[in-house]
């Protein structure tokens, strides 16, 4: 009933999973692989609203076991932590769902969330730091400006793998193989 790792899920909880899923593949672990895709699969779950949105969980109270989990003040670092989690768990799988559920995150600096404000401003180039239950905080500091980057950076480059068939992960694998040998 609870897979998470630890009985608190708090702070880019997509980097756990993606540690999963890149070292799975790197040992390789397969079962560490699926660990990876399990937890990523319920890390979404409990991260999404009755309206299919993605709704972080916010650092306002976190979410223990057992517990309620906090809707505000959520980061989009956090955003960024399951854009590059989705990429890595498509990379492995070739599985669609991945790529929707990377879109789907992605949304969120869009207007995609629960005050459905726009995250990310088009105008400066720049992200607002958080997500209040008024809507987005107008400030836009280098860490969610570089949460907003890395994601689209993420997506781009893992469009045009899929353009080309040639998967960094897997050069890198491959790389990695031929040392240990």
């Amino acid at each position: 009933d609870w897979p998470w790792c630890e009985s608190i899920v708090t702070y880019t909880n997509g980097k756990l999973p993606h540690a999963l899923l890149l070292s799975g593949q790197w040992l390789p672990d397969p079962a560490m692989v699926e660990q990876g895709l399990r937890s990523l699969r319920w890390l979404l779950e409990q991260q999404t609203d009755e309206h299919d949105r993605l709704t972080l969980i916010g650092n306002q109270g976190w979410m223990e076991r057992g517990g309620n989990r906090a809707k505000f003040d959520q980061q989009p670092i956090d955003a960024m932590a399951l854009v590059e989690a989705c990429a890595e768990a498509y990379r492995c799988t070739k599985d669609p769902f991945w790529m929707h559920k990377l879109r789907w995150c992605l949304d969120w600096f869009l207007g995609s969330n629960i005050t459905e404000s726009v995250v990310y401003d088009s105008s400066t180039g720049g992200c607002r730091d958080g997500l209040y239950a008024n809507g987005a905080n107008l400030n836009q500091g280098a860490e969610s400006t570089l949460a907003w980057l890395i994601s689209l950076l993420t997506i781009n480059r893992l469009q045009q793998e899929m353009e080309t068939g040639i998967y960094e992960q897997d050069k890198m694998i491959e790389k990695t193989a031929g040392a240990r040998t």
